[in-house]
């Protein structure tokens, strides 16, 4: 089917505004002819990507379908755009990482200034997301390589390079305001006190659930957030037991928290970096990479 690029832009502009207006001033170009264009390709492809009202514009099924493999192409040809139009990335290529803001603040910070100190002419983009919206942007094409925590439900094996860090998840608590004791409790024990972790849309949460159900045990947290720092922060000021990785709770950091450990033992976690395996890799990531470490599994 040949259809002209230009179609399948128009359509990525709309799809992604939900406006016709909002498109033609993104593509300098008239409404009319945005209009006249999706509906070109509608006819071509003999499938309505629009529903069309007086107030609103949404996609259809077949709309949204088209957008998941027009999106990835669309981004990759800005990303290759941006490359040439960037003298200084010519030879190297821009670095854009995907990464949950825990991730950048507690592991990636040191490796970026290495990277950053070493190749200064190289940009770097970062975009926060959880590491499950991570996944999406790799697999849309957003970003070039993501840093993620895994067990993760949404990352294929195939796209992982390397573990680059193991760690294990730790409950903690300041003791001045909960009676914990010395001695490790059990995952009963704890959950009787008020528990704060992420939100549902996290991989630690789905990881923490499946381990009370491993246990026979319900969990219904007090409190669910999206900032490890926030629950760290309220557990210090005594509102719950928060469950956090444990690269978060340095004892410099974290004098009035309490480190609770446990009769049952909670499984180390890894966090890796993936790519996706068919789009080549350009020099930066791969320079990227050889800074981090590679933990054989």
């Amino acid at each position: 089917m040949d259809i002209n690029y230009e179609l399948y832009k128009v359509f990525y502009h709309v799809a992604t505004t939900l406006s016709f207006s909002e498109a033609s001033k993104e593509l300098f170009i008239s409404q009319s002819a945005v209009s006249q264009s999706v509906k070109t390709l509608e006819k071509k492809l003999g499938q309505p990507l629009f529903y069309r009202t007086t107030k609103k514009v949404a996609l259809t099924p077949a709309g949204e379908l088209l957008l998941k493999h027009v999106e990835p192409a669309i981004n990759l040809i800005r990303r290759g755009e941006d490359t040439i139009s960037d003298e200084s990335a010519m030879q190297f290529g821009q670095l854009h990482i995907g990464a949950s803001d825990t991730i950048c603040r507690y592991f990636l910070v040191p490796y970026l200034e290495k990277f950053h100190k070493k190749y200064p002419d190289v940009p770097i983009k970062i975009t926060n997301a959880t590491s499950y919206g991570c996944v999406d942007l790799l697999e849309h094409g957003n970003v070039d390589l993501i840093i993620v925590n895994y067990p993760n439900t949404k990352l294929s094996p195939s796209f992982i390079n390397q573990t680059v860090l193991e760690f294990r998840d730790v409950f903690v608590a300041n003791p001045d305001q909960f009676d914990v004791g010395d001695k490790p409790m059990t995952l009963r024990q704890i959950n009787k006190f008020p528990i704060m972790m992420l939100d549902q849309k996290s991989t630690t949460s789905q990881y923490l659930h499946k381990l009370f159900l491993k246990h026979q045990l319900e969990l219904v947290p007090e409190i669910s957030l999206s900032s490890n720092d926030l629950l760290i922060d309220l557990a210090k000021i005594g509102l719950g037991v928060a469950f956090v990785p444990d690269y978060c709770v340095t004892a410099k950091r974290n004098k009035s928290l309490k480190v609770l450990e446990t009769t049952e033992q909670i499984p180390t976690r890894r966090m890796v970096a993936a790519t996706d395996p068919n789009l080549p890799t350009n020099s930066s990531i791969q320079a990227f990479l050889d800074l981090l470490p590679k933990i054989e599994q």
